[in-house]
């Protein structure tokens, strides 16, 4: 395996490790994906005309007015329906991420988890807010169940606001707590799996063919707990304790007849034999800002090799921990200072399991795709293809590593799996690092054609506008939205806001739509902005950390015709899960046909005269009833499979070809 060298005169090319199966065991894995047909991606021939994008200049996000819920704003191609502050409790606390069923979105927070009716985008209502203490919360449903993260040290299995203060405690929650929501204003504890290091996120994966359990696949990213809190822990190194909790994911196996029955089956070693990845170095202010800190007394942890000031909000947590561990009131002494800086290498070399050459000791995130039988692992140092036919017992088949990306977060396939973005969470989502003297290669995603179980690197992504030192901005959640004939995505950068990518031309990628405030201070940099984003139904919802619950929609303009909207909008999800990819399958409707012609016009894929010719067939046809309807949408169906042969996207002719023959059939 080659490394990558950081240069300062290229972007370095990243590492593309070799498959661990070979294409044909890979193709042998996946039988129950054989009657998946794979969509038209919009991935174009290169002589088609490419995607022009006039984006307002001068930027409008730069030089936003700061402010909590008046800050200045700025959109583009978007319109906010809704911004809902947080519930009272919640107020002042940290907003996650969301899930969605029926016509509900689930947000977690710091201290539980809030549900909204967003029936009325307009006007979201609170359904009930769930006081439940343990960071993350970040949330998962499946049917009649919710899933909920809990690492926080602090955090109870009764979900008491007290905490915990002991060091050894049978009371402390670390793992999955398991809701029931048949009644949804009701949620009922009903379980909790704990796990060895907590769970930071998870992931829930519906396997095809297996209709009587789901599956939780748990990454956590905390320090080891003590074998005398839970029996079997260890953080030892593997050549010391080969049952070490490190280097691994766990696997809970939920029956859903009997969800008090979930349980650990597996624990997968999927980052066997990676060694520590390449990086890069400081940016110029970080490298400022670390000196500045030393000469002011500031918290200073070396994380992978590199030197890092602890924001003070992350400060005032973990000293809350200390006083609570030792029983104290008030804020903290000079004492608790001095014990956390001698903890600060202790808990780094524990996240990286005490070797510095060591690979990743967990994922951040799991991306699965149950369509395709694979999953995307963001794992620290790594972007890795898993397999995930068997789902107790997940198969890492390759890995990326790139010098530019710091801490790889999460991951996002494209509908037909031939490509996947990874994100990099440069500084940990609590620092500002789209500032204009930060390199547009990090802190943005990636993005790979996949191909045989391997990953090829394309290109790289950044959200363009700078923002200010008082901004905390990097990449983070997003999920793609269902335009048929293209890949587009919906992404949150924390308070650099909304950017929506298109990434059909997995080499070019290309802001189409932006959604931004200023920042939460003026003064000092205070947590806030989007933690996660997604699509759902028609609407895009926005998980704001401090801010609340932001509601938008897309709107037609010179990237995105009202067609392609309303084709998009035909697509109905039962409910949507960060980490659990669905796949996108269009009903047939005049508007899926013409947001294909819009796609034929815009890149001029197909003669001017014929794509006026169908629009008027198509008008016609959807004026006529019953079978003098069916009759000519089969005839123009036919006329448009044979004009593809001589069309300049002849893919996406087809496409629409089979679009018209579905509406004759209906």
């Amino acid at each position: 395996m080659t490394s990558v060298r950081p240069t300062r005169d290229r972007v370095p090319t990243p590492v593309r490790a070799r498959a661990l199966l070979s294409s044909a065991a890979l193709l042998a894995l996946l039988p129950a994906c054989s009657a998946y047909t794979a969509p038209d991606t919009g991935m174009a021939p290169a002589n088609l005309v490419p995607l022009t994008v006039n984006a307002p200049t001068p930027d409008p996000r730069v030089g936003l007015a700061p402010g909590l819920f008046d800050a200045g704003e700025a959109i583009w191609n978007l319109r906010l329906i809704s911004a809902t502050p947080p519930t009272e409790p919640f107020v002042g606390q940290t907003n996650s991420d969301l899930a969605f069923t029926g016509q509900y979105a689930i947000q977690g927070n710091y201290d539980g988890i809030q549900i909204w009716d967003i029936s009325d985008p307009g006007s979201p209502e609170s359904v009930v807010t769930y006081v439940c203490p343990a960071s993350q919360s970040d949330v998962s449903v499946y049917e009649h169940l919710l899933f909920v993260s809990g690492e926080g040290i602090g955090g109870r299995l009764d979900c008491g606001a007290e905490g915990v203060e002991e060091a050894v405690s049978h009371d402390r929650l670390r793992g999955i707590r398991i809701f029931d929501i048949t009644d949804i204003s009701a949620p009922e504890y009903v379980a909790n799996v704990q796990t060895c290091r907590g769970s930071h996120t998870h992931t829930v994966l519906e396997h095809p063919g297996d209709d009587e359990n789901v599956y939780v696949y748990v990454s956590g990213s905390a320090p080891v707990r003590p074998a005398e809190e839970l029996p079997g822990c260890s953080g030892a190194p593997p050549e010391e304790d080969p049952n070490t909790a490190l280097f691994r994911i766990e696997v809970i196996k939920v029956p859903l007849a009997d969800p008090a029955g979930a349980a650990i089956v597996s624990s997968p070693r999927i980052f066997e034999e990676l060694v520590a990845p390449p990086t890069h170095g400081l940016a110029p202010d970080d490298l400022a800002e670390v000196e500045a800190a030393r000469e002011r007394g500031g918290f200073i942890v070396e994380v992978m090799g590199q030197e890092m000031v602890l924001p003070d909000f992350v400060v005032e947590q973990i000293l809350g921990q200390v006083v609570e561990q030792r029983g104290g009131e008030g804020p903290p002494t000079a004492a608790d200072s001095a014990a956390l800086r001698q903890m600060l290498p202790m808990m780094a070399a524990q996240m990286g399991g005490g070797d510095d050459n060591a690979g990743p000791t967990q994922c951040h995130d799991i991306t699965v795709y149950p369509a395709i039988g694979l999953a995307g692992g963001a794992c620290e140092g790594y972007g890795m293809l898993i397999d995930i036919s068997d789902p107790e017992n997940p198969v890492r088949l390759s890995e990326v590593a790139d010098s530019n990306f710091s801490y790889w977060h999460s991951a996002t396939f494209n509908n037909d799996g031939t490509a996947i973005m990874f994100t990099d969470e440069w500084g940990g989502g609590g620092a500002p690092k789209c500032r204009a003297s930060d390199p547009m290669e990090w802190g943005a995603n990636a993005i790979f054609t996949v191909e045989d179980g391997e990953m090829e690197f394309t290109s790289y992504y950044k959200m363009p506008a700078p923002q200010t030192p008082q901004e905390n901005c990097v990449a983070h959640n997003g999920s793609l939205i269902p335009i048929p004939g293209r890949d587009i995505m919906i992404q949150g950068w924390y308070q650099g806001g909304l950017s929506l990518i298109d990434w059909t031309d997995p080499t070019n990628p290309v802001e189409i739509a932006f959604f931004d405030r200023g920042p939460v201070d003026g003064e000092t940099m205070q947590m806030g902005g989007s933690w996660s984003v997604y699509w759902y139904n028609g609407v895009i919802v926005n998980s704001e950390i401090a801010r609340g619950l932001d509601i938008l929609e897309l709107v037609p303009s010179e990237v995105m015709t009202q067609n392609e909207i309303d084709a998009a909008n035909s697509v109905e999800l039962t409910h949507l899960n960060s980490q659990g990819q669905p796949i996108f399958e269009w009903p047939a409707t005049f508007a899926l046909a013409r947001a294909y012609l819009d796609q034929l016009e815009r890149h001029r894929g197909l003669s001017e005269a014929r794509i006026e010719s169908a629009r008027d067939e198509l008008a016609a046809a959807e004026a006529m009833m019953g079978s003098a309807r069916a009759s000519a949408l089969r005839s123009l169906a036919d006329a448009l499979a044979s004009d593809a042969g001589g069309a300049l996207d002849s893919a996406k002719v087809g496409r629409l070809a089979d679009a018209v023959r579905d509406l004759a059939d209906m």
